[in-house]
C-alpha cells in the first residue's frame, strides 16, 4: 500500500511524476482519392496513409500537495518524429477536406443567405477549395491560413482563435489541464481518483449531469486491488469520462494483468443506449458529437475505421476495414497495484461535410461523416522499470505469500510436536 500511493517516498511516485514508459503516438491519415467526384455527389474513396510515428515524453510540473489528501499537477507532453518507425515523412502531401473551410460552412448553414454568399465570395478571393493538398506536418502541427482572419472578420467569435490551424496544434509542448487527484495517504481506495479538473467537479459540455460527471482517474494509474469489472478515467481530449470493461485475465512479461476494453456502448447514440442521450445531438451509433467542446465545429470521435459503429457509416465511404485486432483499444493493468503494464488507446477524428446552400465551394457534396485520421497512444513497461516493478511488487510479495504458508505449516508442526511430547510425558 505504501508503494502505490502518491508520496515522494513510494516506489510508484517516480513513475507517476516522470513517466518512464516509452510512449508512442502513431497517426494514420485518410487520403481522399476522388475529391472532384465527391464535389459532384459521389461516395468518397479513402486510402489510409501512415503510420507517422512520434516518440512521446510526459512529465509533471506544478506538483502541489494539499491538506485534504489531494495533489494538483500539470502534465506536459512533447513529441518527436521517428522517421525509422514511420511509413512516410512529415513532408509528404495528403489530399483531405479543407477542415477549416468545410467546418465553417456547416457551422454557418443556418445564418442568413447574404452572409453565406459573402463568405463564398471571400473563399473565392482567397482561392479556397473544399479539399486541400497539404503536408502531414502542416495538418497536424499547424499552418498559416488567411481564412482564419477572414472568418473572424465576417462572423466574429465563430472560430475564437488566431494564428496557425492544425488538428494537433495544442497537443505538443502543452498540458491537458490542471488535475487534482487523491494521494491515497488516508484512503488507499481513492488513490489517483480525480477530485477536480481545472477546478471543476464536473464539466458543462453536455446536456445531462451524468454525461458531465468527472469520474475515475486521470488515466495513468488506478487504485490497488482491482476487481474484474470495469475502470473509469477522465479524458480531456474526448471531453468526457470513459468506462472500460473487463475482458479477460492474462500476463504481461510474467506480471498478472486484467485486460479492459471499450464496451460497444461507449460511443453509442441515445437511441441505442439511453444514458448517452446527454452527448447528443447524435447521428448513427458509434460516433460521438464533440462539437460542444471543439469550438462548435462539426467534429465526431469514434473507434478507428468506425469499428463497433453502425455499418451505414462504413458503407457511406470506400476504403474502411474495421477490425478488432487493429482498431480496438485496450488497457492491461496489474490488478494488485492498479499500474498499467501495456496499453493502446485508439481514437478517430471525423468531420461532417455536406453541401451548404449559398456557399458554392461545397458543390453537391452529399452529407457524410468523413474520417480524417486515427491515432494510437501506446506504451508498455519494459527494461529496468519492469525489473524493479516485478521484483518489488510481484516477486517479493509472492515470496512473502509463500513464506506465510511455510511458517503456518511450521507452526502447525510445532503444535503437533508439542502435543505429542505432552502426551508421551504423561
Amino acid at each position: 500500500l505504501q508503494n502505490v500511493r502518491i508520496d515522494p517516498s513510494s516506489i510508484s511516485f517516480r513513475m507517476w511524476k516522470d513517466v518512464p514508459v516509452p510512449f508512442y503516438l502513431s497517426v494514420h491519415f485518410f487520403e481522399v482519392l476522388n475529391p472532384r467526384e465527391v464535389l459532384q455527389g459521389a461516395k468518397p474513396v479513402l486510402n489510409q496513409r501512415g503510420p507517422y510515428v512520434y516518440r512521446e515524453f510526459r512529465y509533471k510540473t506544478n506538483i502541489t500537495f494539499h491538506d485534504n489528501d489531494t495533489v494538483s499537477f500539470l502534465e506536459y507532453r512533447k513529441v518527436f518524429f521517428q522517421p525509422h518507425l514511420s511509413n512516410g515523412s512529415e513532408e509528404e502531401y495528403v489530399v483531405m477536406p479543407n477542415i477549416l473551410m468545410m467546418g465553417a460552412a456547416v457551422m454557418m448553414e443556418n445564418l442568413p443567405d447574404f452572409v453565406k454568399v459573402l463568405l463564398s465570395g471571400v473563399l473565392a478571393g482567397l482561392k479556397q477549395k473544399a479539399f486541400m493538398n497539404r503536408t502531414v506536418g502542416e495538418i497536424l502541427w499547424g499552418y498559416e491560413d488567411p481564412l482564419i482572419d477572414a472568418i473572424n472578420t465576417l462572423v466574429p467569435g465563430l472560430i475564437p482563435f488566431e494564428g496557425k490551424f492544425g488538428l494537433f496544434v495544442e497537443f505538443n509542448n502543452s498540458h491537458s489541464g490542471l488535475f487534482t487527484v487523491n494521494t491515497g495517504m488516508k484512503n488507499i481506495s481513492r488513490v489517483h481518483m480525480v477530485d477536480s479538473w481545472n477546478g471543476l467537479k464536473k464539466v458543462n459540455y453536455w446536456r445531462s449531469s451524468q454525461c458531465n460527471m468527472i469520474n475515475g482517474t486521470a488515466g495513468e494509474m488506478w487504485p490497488p486491488f482491482m476487481s474484474p469489472t470495469s475502470l473509469q478515467f477522465y479524458s480531456p481530449d474526448a471531453c468526457r469520462s470513459m468506462t472500460l470493461v473487463y475482458e479477460r485475465s492474462g500476463k504481461f512479461k510474467g506480471v498478472p494483468t486484467y485486460r479492459f476494453v471499450a464496451p460497444k456502448t461507449l460511443f453509442a447514440n441515445g437511441t441505442d443506449y439511453p444514458p448517452n442521450e446527454g452527448f447528443c445531438p447524435c447521428r448513427q451509433s458509434g460516433i460521438q458529437n464533440v462539437s460542444t467542446c471543439r469550438l462548435n465545429a462539426p467534429m465526431f470521435i469514434s473507434h478507428p475505421h468506425f469499428y463497433n459503429a453502425d455499418p451505414a457509416l462504413v458503407d457511406a465511404v470506400e476504403g474502411l476495414h474495421p477490425s478488432k485486432d487493429q482498431h480496438a483499444l485496450f488497457l492491461d493493468v496489474h490488478p494488485m497495484t492498479g499500474v498499467p503494464m501495456n496499453c493502446s488507446i485508439k481514437l478517430q477524428l471525423n468531420l461532417y461535410i455536406k453541401q451548404v446552400s449559398g456557399i458554392m465551394q461545397t458543390g453537391n457534396i452529399k452529407p457524410v461523416v468523413l474520417p480524417l485520421l486515427w491515432f494510437a497512444e501506446s506504451g508498455f513497461i519494459d527494461g529496468s522499470v519492469l525489473e524493479q516493478f516485478y521484483t518489488n511488487l510481484v516477486l517479493i510479495p509472492s515470496l512473502l505469500d509463500y513464506l506465510q504458508y511455510i511458517f503456518l505449516g511450521l507452526g502447525v508442526l510445532l503444535i503437533i510436536s508439542a502435543a505429542v511430547l505432552m502426551a508421551t510425558s504423561r
